[in-house]
C-alpha cells in the first residue's frame, strides 16, 4: 500500500476511487470500498502540499463517480433529440464536476492537520478530521447547483447492519462512520492494534443493534396495499398506440374491485392524461376501484398561457408539474402532490435564456419546463369502511435520495409513497435507486412503498428492510398490508443539524487528540 502511495500517487487515486464505487448496488464489494478509503486516507496524508492533496482527492472521486453512475450513459439511448454517444460524455463530465467534493474533502483535511500542527502520520486523529471533512463535503454536493445526492457513501454500509446509525446521524454522518471503518483497516495495516480496536468498537456496537433492531410485525388488520408494476418500457411508455393497452395492463394487475378497502399505487407518470382537466379518464379509474379503496397514480399538471399571434389568441403551454394525484371510487380527485426537487437538464433546462440558443433544450423533453412543488408534505387518506384516516407523504423518483427533506416534520406521515420511473437507468440505477430509499427509511424510522414501471417496485419497512419486492423487467403486483411506523428518530426530529453536530464532534475530538500527542 505504501509503495504504491509513494510511487504512483495520481494512478493509485484514480483506481481506488473506481474500485470504491463496487461497494454500491449492484455489486455490492463493501469491504473493497472500505479499503479504497483507507488508502484514500493514506494517500492525502502523504500529500506534500496542498494542490496535490486536493489532486489526489479529485482523482479518486473521477474514478468513483465514472464506475457508479455508469448507468445515466443508458438514458441516452432514449433520448433521440441527441446522440446515443453523448450519454458516455455526459457521465465523464460529470464526473469531473462531483469529483470536486471528494477532492475537497481531501485539501480541507489535509489543510486542518496543518494548522493543528498533526504530525504526519498521526492518522488517528487524521482519521477524524477526514472524516467530519466527508460530511460536509457530502452534504455541499447535495445542496449546490440544487445538488445531486446520488450514491452517499453510507449507503454501502446497508448490507453491515451499522446504517442503523442514520436514525441518530443522518447518512452524511453515516459516511463518516465509513471512513472510521476505513480508517481502522489503515490502523491495523500498520500494526495500531490499540487505536484501530478503539474505532472499531463503536462501529460493532452500532451492526449489533442493526441486527437485533427490528421493525414491528405488520399486523392482521393493517390497511390492505397493491403495489403495481406494469413493466412498460421507456422506449414504449409515451407511444399514442399503446396508451389504452397500457391502461389495460394496470387495471388488470390492480385487480377486481373488493368488498375490503384497498390502496392502490401506479407508478410516476403512469398515464398520459391530465385528471384534472379530463374526467372520462377519472372515470375509467374509479371503474377499477371497490367502495373503500383509494388510488395513487403519477400523472402530469399542466398550465397554459395565452398567446397573441398576429391578432389570433391561442393558448399555449406554459410549464407543468410532476404530480402524485390520489382518485376516489366516485372519481374525484382528493389531493395532490407536486414533485419539488426537479431534475436539472431532464426536468427542465436552468438558465434557458442561455442555453437554449446553444442547443442544450434537446436535453428537455418538451417545449416548456416542468415546475416545482412546495417541497414536502403530508396528504390524507380519508377513513372508509373500518380503515382508519392515514396520512401519506410523498417524494416522487429522484426526490427519495436527499436525506432530511422528504417528509413534513410538522405533520409526520404513517408511510412515504416513491412514485419513480426508473426504466431510463439500465440494470444499475434503479437498484442504487432502491437503496437509498432504504436509507431514508431508516433515517425517518417509517415505511416506504415503491411503485416504478420496470423494477425495482418494493414495500420497505421502518428499518430499510425490503419485505416484497418485485424484481426489474417483471409485470406484477405486490399485495400485502402496511407495515407500520416507528417513532419519530433523532434524526428526523432534527434533520441534517444531527450531522452538523457530529461533524463539530469529530473536530473537537482530533483537536484533542492532537494535543495529547503534542
Amino acid at each position: 500500500m505504501k509503495d504504491l502511495a509513494t510511487r504512483f500517487p495520481k494512478a493509485t487515486a484514480l483506481l481506488a476511487g473506481f474500485l470504491s464505487a463496487t461497494g454500491f448496488e449492484p455489486l455490492k464489494l463493501w469491504p473493497v470500498t472500505l479499503a479504497c478509503i483507507a488508502l484514500l486516507i493514506l494517500l492525502v496524508d502523504r500529500a506534500p502540499d496542498r494542490q496535490s492533496a486536493f489532486q489526489r482527492g479529485w482523482l479518486f472521486g473521477i474514478g468513483h463517480f465514472t464506475l457508479g453512475l455508469n448507468w445515466i450513459a443508458h438514458a441516452f439511448t432514449f433520448q433521440d433529440a441527441m446522440p446515443h454517444w453523448f450519454g458516455y460524455g455526459a457521465v465523464i463530465l460529470l464526473s469531473l464536476y462531483l469529483a470536486i467534493y471528494p477532492g475537497l474533502a481531501a485539501l480541507i483535511g489535509w489543510w486542518l492537520r496543518s494548522r493543528l500542527s498533526l504530525r504526519r502520520q498521526e492518522h488517528t486523529a487524521f482519521i477524524f478530521l477526514f472524516a467530519a471533512c466527508w460530511v460536509a463535503s457530502e452534504w455541499l454536493r447535495a445542496v449546490v447547483l440544487t445538488g445531486f445526492a446520488w450514491n452517499p457513501l453510507g449507503v454501502t454500509l446497508l448490507p453491515t447492519g451499522i446504517a442503523i446509525a442514520s436514525t441518530l446521524i443522518g447518512t452524511y454522518g453515516l459516511g463518516a462512520l465509513a471512513i472510521f471503518a476505513s480508517g481502522a483497516i489503515l490502523l491495523t495495516a500498520q500494526r495500531r492494534f490499540i487505536p484501530a480496536a478503539a474505532i472499531t468498537a463503536p462501529l460493532l456496537a452500532c451492526a449489533l443493534w442493526g441486527i437485533i433492531a427490528h421493525a414491528p410485525p405488520t399486523p392482521a388488520g393493517a390497511p390492505r396495499i397493491r403495489v403495481v408494476q406494469p413493466n412498460i418500457g421507456q422506449d414504449e411508455k409515451y407511444s399514442p398506440e399503446l396508451e389504452q393497452a397500457h391502461f389495460r395492463t394496470l387495471a388488470t394487475l390492480s385487480g377486481q374491485p373488493r368488498p375490503d378497502p384497498r390502496l392502490i399505487f401506479w407508478p410516476e407518470a403512469a398515464i398520459p392524461a391530465y385528471l384534472d382537466m379530463e374526467p372520462q379518464w377519472r372515470a375509467s379509474i374509479a371503474a377499477l376501484l371497490g367502495p373503500g379503496d383509494l388510488l395513487m397514480t403519477g400523472g402530469t399538471k399542466v398550465y397554459f398561457k395565452q398567446v397573441d399571434q398576429g391578432g389570433i389568441v391561442t393558448n399555449a403551454l406554459a410549464g407543468a408539474n410532476n404530480s402524485l394525484w390520489i382518485v376516489s371510487p366516485h372519481a374525484r380527485i382528493l389531493g395532490r402532490y407536486d414533485k419539488a426537487h426537479l431534475v436539472p437538464f431532464g426536468e427542465y433546462l436552468p438558465l434557458r435564456a442561455l442555453l437554449q440558443p446553444i442547443g442544450l433544450s434537446r436535453l428537455v423533453p418538451g417545449d416548456a419546463d416542468f415546475w416545482p412543488g412546495p417541497g414536502p408534505q403530508s396528504l390524507t387518506l380519508p377513513a372508509t369502511l373500518g380503515r382508519p384516516e392515514l396520512k401519506m407523504g410523498a417524494q416522487i423518483c429522484y426526490e427519495i435520495i436527499f436525506s432530511g427533506q422528504v417528509i413534513d416534520a410538522a405533520n409526520r406521515p404513517a408511510f412515504l409513497f416513491n412514485p419513480s420511473n426508473d426504466a431510463w437507468f439500465g440494470s444499475w440505477g434503479p437498484v442504487q435507486h432502491l437503496a437509498q430509499a432504504r436509507l431514508r427509511a431508516v433515517e425517518e424510522g417509517i415505511p416506504i412503498i415503491r411503485s416504478t414501471p420496470t423494477g425495482v417496485s418494493a414495500v420497505i419497512d421502518a428499518r430499510g428492510h425490503v419485505q416484497h419486492a418485485l424484481g426489474l423487467q417483471r409485470a406484477g403486483f405486490l399485495d400485502t398490508g402496511l407495515p407500520p411506523a416507528l417513532g419519530p428518530t433523532l434524526f428526523s426530529r432534527l434533520g441534517n443539524w444531527a450531522a452538523f453536530a457530529f461533524t463539530i464532534l469529530l473536530i473537537g475530538l482530533a483537536i484533542a487528540m492532537g494535543r495529547v500527542r503534542s
